[in-house]
């Protein structure tokens, strides 16, 4: 590496640089500065000296109408964004002064820059600062000592090291087994069709606050891990994800700060004999029949003998003060019956799962049960789940203990016959349900985690634990302080501020980087209305060392009409955002705010049509929101694309039985997209035609339809052509070719 240093800068003595009085600014501009950007990869058409920016705040005059003028010494350009700011001192400055790092800040979050990084160099030394942090470098050094720093530097700063967001390219996964699993290069999935109510394990067992739709976390398993994998779940919940992984042959870790979740989980899981279990919950309800209070007498006898929560404090909001007041005395005293009988139960496993049949009990027998009015009274829901609030219904709902216990012990039941060949006596032991803090994962080793895919807490949305007294109470577990001083909310009990909540999303996001092995994957689920949170996400995965693959929408199996009317500010759904941990991570470039909006979003729904073989307007949608969130021109978009049907009908042809967009008849595409991409959306289109003229193309007629429509981009060889056919298409004959059978492909 001593030759890098001779390369770049021949016989230079920086120890001599501060008495040389003629080396100054300029002087390291040129003989320091221009020959490491050119050895990073950056040649004249990349690098910009001198722009003249306006401040876009700050004014001048007696009047306070001139504008403050911004000069940075250089912009590191690519595909026409700023990538980073270097600004050049004398050697005689120092580059840690506050005002110098402050006015380099300046440049790089400017409108018409945004850059991720920014940089200072004064001929002796370097220093390196991501945007949204500039209380400490993530590169300092001499520039005597380059060689030791070259490889970190070239990490964060050549050409190679950005990206503009997610790209649309060409994908064999779904065509082509895959011989050998890499770990490096897992596909992006598209939207899963969701399965809500299929699974036993998961549906009517015990309600929660929110839960993963299971068969999408199945699948998004099964992408990204082998089977005998470990996953993590930091932000566990009910457990859908350390469940289905252990469906999968996968192991797992369920991590959760609500003591509620962590006995959800192991309840769940807990294996038992199928008949043994039979056999106590029988006892248990004669037992219960038998000493069951009715009368006035009763109930009050019960309420005097049986241990019931009392005295527990409500969040603020609910409509009563204490837990006691969620109850009828009939049904504090019915409870507490049922429960002393449970606590008998010797089996550990079985007491264990008949208390969740309990705990899922309590949920309907409560004051602030809701039943559902389009179905029966047995189909509602308490309040905490259905309104985030202890809400007292205005009727009270009188429905039998016995009977509610037993429909949810059926359930319990069901649920454990499912999991029994994939969750039991042997392989329990490849499951770990952990009662902690995502910010704090103590008890995992570095880089000895496989995949983790999790759904954090958004916002002042919901308050875990304060919802959640009601059961923990009854269930005797107990909430700490420390417990909701480390629970990633905003708001709630000990009123958080945004920053904190967002401090502790960016310590749990440290944690997750720490944990997992390098080329594995996080998947991180996006449901928050705030650009800001993107970014917050975005940024301190990167910052961690996180590269973001792209994200992908996933619906809830809704259309939503408020989505239609306002589609670039209410999400359809989710959006799953997915990393993997690398050893050179690339960096996401913010668009300049002056660019051509325009151009980007026609590149992003021909992309979107060239992916799926025509898209309808929710999925255009989508990608938008995505390509706005990535590049940060959200805003501009809600301003500016209100409606996209004008441009659209304009623009592209649409198909009124399946309401989708494609791309004009025999027509190129305006803007760049991945050309196998291109080839493959050629292909199928001339396919489908020839089949319906019920014709079989000859190859060459092929590639003499597609050549004239490739001719905005690279012209493809032969060959490559032929690779694409051959994923989406069969052989008739020597060499003509019809499209696959129906299921494997499809246009629209």
């Amino acid at each position: 590496m001593q030759e890098l240093k001779e390369k770049l800068f021949g016989d230079l003595d920086f120890q001599s640089l501060l008495s040389k009085k003629d080396f100054k600014e300029d002087s390291v501009r040129e003989v320091i500065i221009l020959p490491i950007l050119k050895e990073l990869g950056y040649n004249e058409a990349n690098i910009v000296r001198s722009k003249t920016l306006q401040h876009p705040f700050l004014k001048v005059g007696s009047n306070k109408n001139i504008p403050i003028k911004l000069i940075p010494d250089y912009l590191l350009m690519i595909e026409k964004n700023c990538a980073w700011v270097l600004d050049a001192k004398a050697p005689s400055e120092n580059i840690d002064d506050f005002n110098h790092i402050e006015q380099v800040y300046s440049y790089s979050t400017h409108p018409e820059i945004r850059s991720t990084y920014f940089a200072l160099c004064n001929g002796l030394e370097f220093s390196l600062y991501r945007r949204e942090s500039t209380n400490k470098p993530i590169l300092r050094f001499h520039l005597n000592e380059m060689e030791y720093h070259w490889e970190s530097l070239k990490r964060y700063l050549s050409p190679n090291s950005f990206q503009v967001g997610k790209n649309f390219v060409y994908d064999t996964y779904s065509s082509r087994a895959q011989t050998e699993f890499d770990y490096a290069n897992r596909p992006l999935l598209d939207e899963i069709p969701v399965k809500k109510q299929q699974a036993k394990r998961h549906f009517g067992v015990h309600g929660y606050f929110t839960k993963h739709t299971w068969n999408v976390v199945a699948e998004y398993i099964k992408n990204f891990t082998k089977p005998g994998d470990l996953v993590l779940d930091p932000y566990g919940g009910s457990g859908v994800t350390a469940i289905e992984a252990m469906m999968n042959n996968r192991k797992a870790i369920n991590i959760d700060i609500n003591p509620m979740a962590v006995f959800i989980v192991e309840a769940s899981v807990a294996p038992v004999i199928l008949s043994e279990l039979s056999d106590t919950f029988l006892k248990v309800k004669e037992e219960y029949e038998k000493k069951e209070p009715k009368t006035k007498k009763a109930i009050a006898e019960a309420l005097k003998t049986y241990p019931y929560p009392k005295g527990f404090k409500l969040p603020k909001g609910s409509d009563v003060d204490t837990i006691e007041k969620l109850f009828s005395r009939k049904q504090l005293a019915q409870l507490a019956v049922l429960k002393s009988i449970i606590l008998k139960v010797k089996n550990k496993n079985i007491r264990k799962s008949l208390l969740l049949a309990f705990s899922s009990t309590i949920t309907k027998i409560n004051l602030t049960y809701h039943n559902s009015s389009s179905r029966d009274e047995n189909a509602g829901n308490a309040a905490p789940f259905a309104y985030y609030r202890y809400r007292v219904a205005k009727e009270e709902i009188d429905l039998n203990v016995s009977n509610t216990f037993e429909t949810k012990y059926k359930k319990v039941f069901a649920a454990k016959r499912e999991m029994q060949y994939y969750i039991n006596e042997k392989k329990i032991s490849d499951i770990n349900i952990l009662k902690g803090s995502a910010t704090d994962l103590k008890g995992i080793s570095k880089e000895s985690v496989d995949y983790i895919y999790t759904d954090p807490p958004y916002g002042k949305k919901i308050p875990y634990l304060d919802l959640s007294v009601m059961w923990n109470s009854w269930l005797d577990l107990k909430v700490t302080k420390e417990d909701y001083s480390l629970e990633a909310i905003e708001d709630g009990k000990m009123d958080k501020s945004k920053e904190e909540y967002n401090k502790l999303i960016s310590e749990s996001i440290r944690e997750m980087y720490r944990v997992l092995k390098f080329d594995r994957w996080l998947s991180f689920v996006f449901a928050h209305k705030d650009p800001e949170f993107w970014h917050l996400i975005v940024e301190t995965a990167e910052g961690c060392g996180f590269e973001y693959m792209g994200a992908s929408p996933q619906k809830n199996g809704q259309t939503s009409f408020k989505k239609r009317q306002n589609p670039f500010t209410v999400l359809s759904g989710q959006l799953i955002l997915n990393f993997r941990k690398v050893h050179n991570p690339k960096a996401i470039m913010k668009a300049n705010l002056g660019m051509d909006i325009a151009q980007v979003v026609m590149q992003t729904i021909e992309g979107i049509i060239a992916k799926f073989n025509g898209a309808t307007i929710e999925q255009i949608n989508d990608e938008l929101i995505i390509k706005g969130l990535e590049l940060g021109f959200l805003d501009l978009l809600k301003k500016e694309y209100s409606d996209l049907t004008p441009i659209l009908l304009e623009n592209f042809d649409y198909h009124e039985d399946s309401e989708i967009f494609t791309i004009k008849k025999d027509t190129r595409f305006k803007t760049h997209i991945d050309v196998k991409l291109r080839i493959r959306y050629y292909l199928i289109s001339y396919l489908r035609r020839m089949e319906r003229e019920k014709k079989n193309p000859h190859f060459d007629e092929l590639v003499l339809y597609i050549l004239p429509l490739l001719k905005n981009g690279i012209t493809p060889e032969n060959q490559t052509i032929l690779s694409v056919l051959e994923d989406i298409a069969e052989r008739v004959g020597k060499d003509n070719w019809r499209l696959k059978q129906v299921g494997q492909i499809s246009l629209f």
